[in-house]
């Protein structure tokens, strides 16, 4: 008997899946059982669309930005409680929202805005600024002129790239084609970094979004794609940042394809899984990708049915694979074979912004 109810109690932990947040139409955070593919619960939100959701360093909070009137909200992990809400626009003024990085203790947010003025017979497009967003307040402390921008230079959206903050919160850092390092208080340029690999003269080196499952609070990870200035050949690789030393590391995997679908990381951090996009309307096809990231190569991949559009998602435990966004469904794939497992029908349309919990 006791043997017996060992092994039950291991069973349950093993079947015991993660929790999914994620934005939805109207004005919804979905909340998702892994174990049922299953919405338990609607967090509403009273600002607006859920645009874009982040997670906070400590992996107690989540920051949502709204997309109707330039709204944030903040959900606790634990109760799944709003515990705090506001807009930024009034009825004359309106802000377009970037970057969206937390402080470490999570106190204010770091962006990019652009104020758009309603006056009487126009309307005025500002210039894009820096600011600093308070919680406590619920205003825009701070703004600051952003210095103009070459093509393809600095960039990123609330959910994933452009702004990341020091572990001591006393800069920032924010990445394109150079990683230029501002001081948090005040957005006085502090140092530029160039991107460069040893041995490899760049014509095109870009970092991709941050990937949460392969960071921590002093390293930044993402996708790279690079080409050379001699025969012109893009491949993609692994960049790791560190925020303490600003040290650069790269490994190029393989041939870059036309769009890469995000990266996503097992929780022992051994397997890196992404979806690559060649071609397009009917001649575009989607293949899953296994790297090894031990050993930095590509251990296999397999074609994978494309849609119109659509985000891609890891479950808790790095076992499964998500397709979603643009629609109802999630499609659930095992990260072993890449073989199609379920279909979860959340009734209600995704907007593409997903944060996955043990």
């Amino acid at each position: 008997m006791k043997h017996l109810i060992v092994w039950l109690t291991l069973s349950c932990a093993l079947c015991r899946g993660g929790t999914l947040f994620c934005g939805a139409y109207p004005d919804w955070v979905l909340v998702i059982d892994e174990s049922k593919g299953k919405v338990t619960e609607r967090i509403h939100m009273t600002t607006g669309l859920p645009r874009s959701l982040r997670l906070s360093p400590d992996r107690k909070t989540i920051f949502v930005s709204t997309n109707d009137h330039s709204g944030f909200e903040v959900i606790d992990v634990a109760t799944h409680k709003i515990t705090n809400q506001f807009v930024l626009d009034t009825p004359t003024h309106r802000y377009r929202i970037n970057g969206g990085a937390p402080d470490p203790q999570g106190k204010v947010l770091y962006a990019s805005t652009t104020e758009i003025v309603k006056e009487v017979d126009r309307y005025t497009i500002g210039k894009p600024k820096y600011s600093i967003i308070d919680l406590t307040e619920k205003k825009i402390v701070k703004s600051v002129d952003q210095p103009e921008q070459p093509a393809g230079g600095r960039g990123g959206g609330f959910g994933g790239g452009g702004f990341e903050v020091s572990p001591d919160g006393k800069y920032l850092y924010q990445f394109g084609a150079k990683v230029t390092v501002l001081n948090s208080s005040d957005f006085s340029e502090v140092e530029k970094i160039d991107l460069e690999i040893s041995g490899m003269p760049a014509e095109n080196l870009g970092l991709g979004g941050l990937i949460e499952a392969l960071s921590d609070p002093t390293q930044r990870v993402s996708i790279f794609n690079f080409s050379d200035k001699i025969v012109h050949n893009r491949v993609f690789g692994l960049a790791r940042f560190d925020l303490n030393t600003r040290k650069f590391d790269f490994t190029p995997i393989g041939p870059a394809p036309s769009s890469l679908g995000g990266l996503h990381v097992t929780p022992d951090k051994k397997m890196g899984y992404a979806v690559s996009i060649n071609g397009e309307g009917g001649n575009q096809r989607c293949e899953f990708m296994g790297i090894d990231l031990t050993n930095s190569r590509m251990a296999r991949t397999s074609e994978v049915p494309c849609r119109t559009r659509f985000s891609f998602g890891i479950s808790a435990d790095g076992k499964k694979l998500y397709m979603y966004g643009a629609g109802y469904e999630i499609d659930v794939y095992d990260a072993v074979t890449f073989k199609h497992e379920a279909t979860w029908n959340l009734e209600n349309d995704m907007t593409g912004s997903m944060v996955v919990l043990p």
